[in-house]
């Protein structure tokens, strides 16, 4: 019986996009009265952004996570798809 070789590529796309999907719907859902719950979360990561001067070229790294029921709902739903695909 031939197996069936899942791409971890994929596995990330599929987190990825039900991160960013779900993420978005739990900002909608937050003007929502009754979806309000939804876009309960937190943010996290570097607050002021680390700038690294080479006097010829200035680089600027900043990350911030803002995460919420709806992108992890999101991400519970993609993990599920994968599983199926």
């Amino acid at each position: 019986m031939a197996t069936k070789e899942k791409n971890i590529w994929i596995l990330l796309v599929f987190l990825l996009s039900g991160l960013v999907i779900g993420g978005l719907l739990g900002e909608l859902a937050s003007k929502v009265d009754w979806l309000w719950w939804l876009s309960y979360g937190e943010r996290f990561g570097l607050s002021n952004p680390i700038e690294l001067d080479l006097s010829v070229i200035t680089i600027t790294f900043g990350l911030m996570f803002k995460i919420n029921i709806a992108s992890i709902i999101g991400m519970a739903i993609a993990i599920f798809i994968y599983r199926k695909v």
